[in-house]
């Protein structure tokens, strides 16, 4: 039997240090088309396999009324990861696996500038990036609809680690 190294536990607790000092994403998932725990389950998977682990902590599932347009209704969780991406690297991941699972739509305005919203097979926003806060063409950070939306607050207080 071979002699552990010393520095093999060190790299070990400085490993474990670095991935528990990685910022926490917040992630809302929800789907209003065809098989809608499907997708989310599908989004998750996706997740994982892109931020390299399983989610340290998923909310309830919970259907809730479309939100700014007449539309079936949606299911929604939310999931937390620990994030070694920058904010713009994480969108266009999750704009990438919107894409990936066959979301179609591009954002539209009406004239006074508000947000035109659609069904979707999937969608996915970034609640929370660790304590980063952005304000950009892009990317707003901490989401803006967080307050607004009453049931993300009903999923965030659900959350299991």
């Amino acid at each position: 039997m071979r002699p552990v190294s010393p520095w093999a536990s060190i790299l070990t607790l400085t490993v474990m240090k670095a991935v528990s000092d990685l910022p926490t994403a917040t992630l809302l998932l929800g789907s209003n088309l065809g098989d809608r725990a499907g997708a989310l389950a599908q989004a998750q998977r996706r997740l994982d396999a892109l931020l390299g682990e399983r989610a340290v902590a998923c909310s309830q599932t919970l259907e809730t009324q479309a939100v700014g347009f007449d539309g079936p209704p949606f299911l929604n969780c939310i999931l937390r990861y620990r994030c070694a991406l920058g904010a713009y690297q994480l969108l266009d991941a999750c704009k990438g696996i919107e894409r990936a699972m066959g979301r179609t739509d591009r954002p539209q305005y009406a004239a006074d500038g508000s947000r035109i919203y659609h069904n979707r097979i999937i969608d996915i926003d970034i609640l929370f990036l660790g304590d980063l806060e952005i304000h950009s063409d892009r990317l707003i950070l901490p989401h803006p609809q967080v307050s607004s939306r009453p049931f993300v607050g009903q999923l965030l207080s659900s959350l299991s680690e």
